[in-house]
């Protein structure tokens, strides 16, 4: 009956060491508020902007990689607002002649349109101090973001559940990533994401009023923000109510959204040309040069992986879907010399790990060296491929090497065959029935004696010395 709509507002802050329109700085993550300020970016009167050569580059980068027509004609506007954040009072964006039109991320099998890509500056940032003792608040500055360049990627409407606008997103910051055109840290800021959702009654063809989410800070909040305020909108559709065209936060501690302001028009704004900007007209030799500086891209990664490595097209997929992940993988195999082995322990210990831990690649403990060293081990029999998965969430946990997780817990295999034959003869001892069994044609009970090796010695036995020593012992008796 009802038909969620979503578009996406994405504000990406671009990987130039100065800012948009001066030479300032661009750090402000760890940066001591109001140092890498100057007249310029603190909208002082009398001051000339001078656009970025190199944000430009990566704006017509990420055209490139997001399949967006770029326009060799584009021109700068002011976009007029009062907030304390913006120094200026207004802001120097794209709004009539952006620099990208057009692009798409293909989503779940459906092409997700990007109708635009625009250059645009952030704004200062507010820092709210309240007094414990006579919840005094009081409102503070910090100029350092001002004027960071910042590209913002605007989608068409295509997107139809809270799930679809997470996935474009997570897709969106790894190709940014791969191209070096953002961190795309979403707890930090770099990547932002504003949505438009409204919703549509199939039976009547009406369309509810449009809601903006403002700045929501991770993939997994955007959707649960999403699917809160398209369950509010319907809950209110169905009971009648009145919806207004308003502008929302998402809290996170309430799992809820929360009225701001009503939203506003885009004749609110005044947009206008920048008249302190000439009009930018590119030519196909920059656009070009700019192409051939885009690196490796997860298609391309994956098709290497399946020839250079020889493991299969679905795990070279998953391995290359995420930039630090692909990387981590091709230093780990650059030390175990073992793709496969690499690829298995990632793809199904590690990554499962990860889930269970909700941990992102950045944070694991687990070294690349380690993988070398839990293959030593395995090569060297000092340990079984059981205890290896036995002891890796405690690598994960702990950061510990393998080497030093065996010894301390004495995991090593026993390699012993005197040692052996006689934990086999007691198991042997004691299954006489399975023994009878096995010998009138039920070979597949060799696997439950192994099992029963395995269990008495927690997973030591050497599983080959293991099975020789049991048909040796079972063909004699």
């Amino acid at each position: 009956m009802y038909k969620t709509i979503i578009g996406l507002e994405i504000h990406a802050q671009l990987l130039t060491k100065s800012k948009a329109f001066c030479s300032c700085s661009t750090e402000h993550f760890e940066a001591e508020p109001n140092i890498n300020i100057c007249p310029v970016c603190t909208g002082q009167p009398g001051t000339l902007p001078v656009l970025n050569e190199e944000a430009l580059k990566l704006a017509i980068k990420t055209g490139l990689i997001l399949n967006g027509q770029i326009n060799k004609f584009s021109r700068f506007d002011r976009k007029n607002y009062f907030y304390p954040d913006l120094p200026k009072g207004y802001q120097i964006t794209q709004y009539f002649h952006p620099i990208v039109s057009g692009g798409y991320i293909d989503v779940e099998g459906k092409k997700i349109r990007i109708r635009r890509m625009h250059l645009e500056e952030d704004t200062a940032k507010m820092l709210h101090e309240g007094d414990q003792i006579s919840s005094a608040q009081e409102s503070l500055i910090d100029f350092n973001r001002a004027g960071i360049p910042l590209l913002e990627i605007v989608t068409e409407p295509d997107i139809e559940t809270p799930k679809q606008a997470r996935i474009f997103m997570e897709k969106l910051r790894n190709l940014l990533r791969y191209a070096d055109v953002s961190t795309g840290d979403m707890e930090k800021g770099a990547l932002r994401c504003d949505a438009n959702i409204s919703i549509l009654n199939q039976e009547n063809k009406e369309i509810s009023k449009r809601v903006e989410i403002k700045n929501i800070n991770s993939f997994k909040f955007v959707e649960k923000a999403l699917e809160y305020e398209r369950d509010r909108i319907i809950n209110n559709l169905e009971k009648g109510g009145e919806l207004i065209q308003e502008t929302r936060g998402w809290d996170a501690n309430k799992k809820e959204t929360f009225s701001m302001r009503t939203k506003e028009e885009e004749m609110d704004y005044r947009y206008f040309p920048e008249p302190d900007l000439p009009i930018l007209i590119l030519n196909d030799e920059l656009i070009e040069t700019v192409r051939k500086l885009i690196p490796e891209m997860p298609e391309e990664k994956a098709k290497r992986f399946v020839s250079q490595y020889n493991i299969p097209e679905y795990d070279a997929q998953i391995l290359s879907s995420d930039k630090e992940l692909a990387d981590y993988y091709e230093r780990c195999v650059e030390l175990a010399k073992d793709a496969k082995f690499v690829s298995n322990f990632i793809l199904t210990e590690l990554l499962r790990e990860m889930k269970e831990n909700e941990d992102s690649i950045e944070t694991v403990k687990i070294k690349p060296e380690h993988f070398a060293e839990l293959k030593m081990l395995l090569d060297t029999n000092t340990i079984s491929t059981k205890i290896a998965k036995d002891i890796f969430p405690e690598m994960y946990r702990t950061g510990d090497s393998p080497k030093q997780i065996v010894e301390k817990k004495g995991l090593k295999q026993i390699e012993n065959e005197d040692e052996l034959r006689k934990i086999i003869e007691n198991v042997l001892k004691e299954n006489t029935d399975s023994i009878e069994k096995y010998k009138n044609g039920k070979k597949k009970l060799l696997g439950f004696f192994v099992g029963q090796v395995m269990k008495e010695t927690k997973g030591k036995a050497n599983p080959q010395k293991t099975n020789e020593i049991l048909k040796e012992l079972l063909e004699d008796n």
